[in-house]
């Protein structure tokens, strides 16, 4: 079986930041679609993210490609990681620059996500919804162990130390997921700019069945926002067909 992806996304400054560091691809076209979420500052952020946005769609799209589908994804995050470092190495005053990023992408009806840092994935199927990534954070860390509640993991004042970026070390290290898509599956793809101002609950209020996708990322776009839109916020959403 063979299920097609439609895709819309939206990345707003939010109301705090003078700058947007977020960036996305969607290619309903191609399959696929991907968020970054940079960091560094001084302008450094929205550079790293742009690069990975510019790799997935350099390699993803690359009509010539002999990969399977897994492999590409792993190569952009690959690729991506050693521009970012080498643009370090040639503009030191961007060093300490990097970003989170997550990848999803088609084959047939198999979702392949590509994953690393605190920027997220989810599934939203018959109503429920998932989340398919796990976060690369000190918080998550501690949660996952029992040391902190969910409710205080939402507060923690240090629940923006990542673990895991790309463009931050040499070797990379990221998740790889595989699954079946399912007809009237929606994905969505964010930063913690959405994640860090509204939880699951209010994520799923946003996306009524049957609405148009790019009417359902204005509704969480302006959820974040009304939330305080502390930081930039970046959705992707992505239903098949």
């Amino acid at each position: 079986m063979v299920v097609r992806l439609q895709c819309a996304g939206i990345t707003d400054v939010g109301l705090k930041r003078t700058n947007n560091e977020d960036a996305f691809v969607a290619r309903s076209d191609l399959g696929f679609c991907a968020v970054a979420d940079g960091m560094g500052g001084a302008a450094a952020g929205e550079v790293a993210s742009r690069i990975f946005v510019e790799t997935v769609e350099e390699v993803l799209g690359d009509g010539t490609a002999t990969e399977a589908t897994a492999d590409l994804v792993k190569k952009s995050f690959t690729l991506a990681n050693r521009r970012i470092l080498d643009h370090v190495a040639a503009h030191p005053d961007h060093a300490g620059m990097g970003c989170t990023a997550e990848i999803l992408a088609v084959h047939g009806d198999e979702i392949i996500i590509g994953h690393v840092g605190d920027s997220r994935t989810y599934r939203l199927r018959n109503g429920e919804l998932k989340q398919l990534t796990v976060d690369h954070s000190l918080v998550q860390e501690q949660l996952s162990q029992g040391l902190i509640s969910p409710e205080e993991a939402r507060k923690h004042p240090m629940r923006n130390v990542i673990l895991r970026a790309v463009g931050t070390k040499e070797h990379i290290e990221l998740d790889i997921l595989k699954g079946r898509g399912v007809a009237g599956d929606i994905f969505l793809l964010c930063s913690d700019g959405l994640t860090d101002m509204i939880d699951d609950a209010g994520v799923l209020k946003c996306m009524g069945p049957g609405e148009a996708l790019a009417d359902m990322a204005r509704r969480l776009i302006g959820s974040a926002k009304a939330a305080g839109g502390k930081d930039n916020v970046t959705v992707v959403l992505a239903g098949l067909t």
